[in-house]
């Protein structure tokens, strides 16, 4: 008979995620309080408008600031917390910034008009003439509300993500004429020194942030790695599975469960870049990825050719075993859903059960591979078929499938609304909510 030797995870007082969510928010209250103690220690207008006007314009400066660091794509934050929701909070902490930019301007303007006994449209104009950075800023609030309006839900999605993230590269220029209006206006900022350097340390950590996560750390590790198409091969008529080799796979920080951006170097490819999971654990040789070809953007993956020089940024993520609290797991996939659950029962230790949901038999993207894999590690492979109506995974199914899955950690990866209803069906279960691992791969919320 032979024993299967469970392998616990490690054990920490405190889970990964939770540091690093708490590290952040301490950044964030240690940064108020400060900027407080120095509003405060540069005075008070007469007019209370004014003050409070300028308060939310400190406040506006560091949530800027704030959200330049959710989206730098540092590694410690990113493993930790993962992109989907970084950039979920950037995208609501966006919306908090517009409001108190909106808050400083309209406290401003009124402020000065009761000074003055001017209406607020020719105060706004008379401030713009006279006062050196009320024009940049006022452009850079423009700035910021035409970014945010198409980062509305309604907009966002029906835009492509290239012109999306094209319009959102003004954001850049609006900080930088922020800043050099909170130089030139700031009242608060020129205080004293220790304000003066206080705030050129907070804008410099911020955008340095943003270029080592965005630009120096992509840049080096391609320039190191020299990736390379290798092989293409199809999976399926509508699903294929592409190898990347380069130098020094080993030195690459990848783990199964996380994704890169891709951007394929073709003439005319060289500008998309898409989020595809690995399919199958990095093993310092190779890296593979599966796709769906069903849109005009991912169907000319299938003709790939083999030499094609690759850029990928990442690795993106934090959907791997780090976050394990438990020694058993249950992997719940949905249609193309599969493919970092595949990498990730390659890499699990311990008893492991695997859900896959499609509509067809036909659909199983590497089936045969999962079952291979599956009799090797000893683990459960279930296959659940039928149209989405009714639900198959509802907490009956689930539960009479993996009795124990409350006693599991339960990775979760599927179409939105499988997920979204599988997430409600482990609630149902009792599983706790520290057990259960789903991440969103996306570019922008």
């Amino acid at each position: 008979m032979t024993t299967l030797h469970r392998v616990e995870p490690p054990r920490t007082a405190v889970r990964p995620r939770a540091v690093a969510r708490a590290g952040l928010y301490a950044l964030l209250a240690a940064n108020v309080a400060v900027v407080t103690v120095f509003f405060v220690q540069a005075g008070f207008a007469s007019n209370a408008l004014i003050v409070t006007g300028r308060l939310a314009g400190l406040y506006a400066a560091l949530l800027m600031a704030f959200q330049l660091l959710l989206v730098a794509r540092l590694p410690f934050f990113d493993r930790r917390i993962g992109m989907d929701r970084l950039t979920s909070w950037h995208r609501w902490v966006g919306f908090g910034l517009l409001w108190l930019l909106v808050a400083h301007g309209v406290f401003i303007v009124f402020g000065y008009a009761q000074a003055s006994s001017m209406g607020p449209v020719d105060q706004l104009v008379d401030l713009a003439e006279t006062v050196e950075g009320v024009l940049r800023a006022i452009v850079a609030m423009a700035l910021i509300m035409v970014v945010g309006a198409i980062s509305a839900r309604y907009a966002r999605r029906r835009l492509a993500y290239e012109t999306w993230h094209f319009i959102h590269l003004y954001t850049y220029l609006a900080v930088v004429l922020a800043f050099t209006h909170q130089v030139a206006a700031g009242s608060t900022f020129t205080a004293s020194a220790t304000a003066t350097a206080y705030w050129y340390a907070l804008w410099g950590t911020a955008l340095g942030a943003v270029l080592v996560g965005r630009v120096v750390l992509p840049v080096g590790r391609n320039l190191r790695h020299r990736l390379r198409v290798t092989a293409v091969v199809p999976e399926s008529d509508h699903v294929v599975s592409i190898y990347v080799s380069g130098r020094d796979l080993d030195r690459l920080p990848a783990r199964a469960g996380q994704f890169f951006l891709w951007r394929f170097l073709t003439r005319d490819r060289w500008w998309q870049a898409n989020p595809f999971s690995l399919s199958a654990a990095p093993d310092g040789t190779h890296l593979r990825l599966t796709a769906k070809t069903a849109g005009d953007g991912t169907a000319a993956l299938r003709h790939l050719k083999v030499g094609t020089r690759v850029f990928a940024e990442g690795p993106y993520g934090a959907f791997t075993t780090m976050h394990r609290t438990r020694p058993d797991t249950l992997l719940i996939a949905g249609g193309v859903g599969i493919t970092p659950m595949r990498a990730l029962l390659e890499e699990l230790h311990g008893h492991v059960v695997l859900i896959y949901r499609v509509a067809t038999d036909q659909d199983a993207v590497l089936y045969a591979e999962l079952t291979e894999l599956a009799h090797a590690k000893g683990a459960e492979l279930h296959l659940v078929t039928g149209p989405a109506v009714p639900d198959k995974l509802a907490p009956r199914d689930i539960a009479t499938l993996v009795p124990d899955v409350a006693d599991r950690d339960v990775y979760v990866c599927g179409p939105p609304g499988m997920t979204t209803a599988v997430l409600r069906t482990l609630g149902d279960l009792g599983v706790p909510r520290a057990q259960i691992h789903a991440e969103r791969f996306s570019l922008a919320g």
